[in-house]
């Protein structure tokens, strides 16, 4: 999308203590090769733990990656708006993993009221590989640091999930002080090119 001549701004989702500073230092590296390429940006840290918690505490287990993702939606939109920023960007290929089959796309895009950018839609595991060497962060994104998304997954995701059962496993959750919680304790911090 950079070479489409846009402006990033970075949005990471971190759990400690489910997740270390290494992984987090992990996506900051990561950051500084592309703004090789994309210039500077900021990136923003959203403390996603109690989020995660409140959903596999309250929700049912096959559901637990699309409403954990339809959060990240919410939480990186309240920072697009706040930052000027017009659309959301996502790294998802289709049909990579459960979350990333048709039906859980649409049930992630239903919480935007924003564009979904997802470049590589229709990029396999190769081609997004190559990619990843070509621009030199292939060695970086392997390193074996857990992710938020990684720590919580379920033992049988829903790879066909309804909308309107999601929305209503969602209920239990009063979205908009969560959402508030952990927007109020985000962090943010200037991405400069990596030497």
């Amino acid at each position: 999308m950079a070479k489409r001549g846009l402006e990033l701004t970075a949005v990471h989702f971190a759990s400690p203590p489910y997740t270390s500073e290494r992984a987090e230092q992990k996506v900051v590296e990561l950051l500084e090769k592309v703004s090789q390429y994309a210039g500077r940006m900021f990136m923003f840290t959203v403390p996603f733990a109690k989020i995660q918690e409140e959903i596999m505490a309250k929700c049912p287990e096959e559901y637990f990656t699309i409403i954990m993702r339809r959060f990240m939606v919410r939480a990186a939109e309240r920072i697009a708006r706040r930052e000027e920023c017009e659309a959301l960007i996502t790294g998802e290929s289709l049909g990579q993993v459960a979350s990333q089959t048709l039906p859980a796309i649409v049930c992630t895009d239903a919480a935007a009221a924003m564009p979904v950018f997802r470049p590589l839609i229709g990029s396999d595991k190769s081609e997004i590989v190559a990619t990843a060497r070509r621009i030199d962060t292939f060695d970086l994104s392997i390193q074996p640091y857990e992710d938020c998304c990684t720590v919580f997954t379920p033992k049988h995701p829903n790879t066909r999930p309804d909308l309107q059962k999601v929305l209503e496993a969602e209920a239990a959750l009063d979205c908009e002080a969560l959402l508030g919680d952990c927007i109020a304790r985000t962090t943010v911090r200037k991405i400069t090119p990596y030497h």
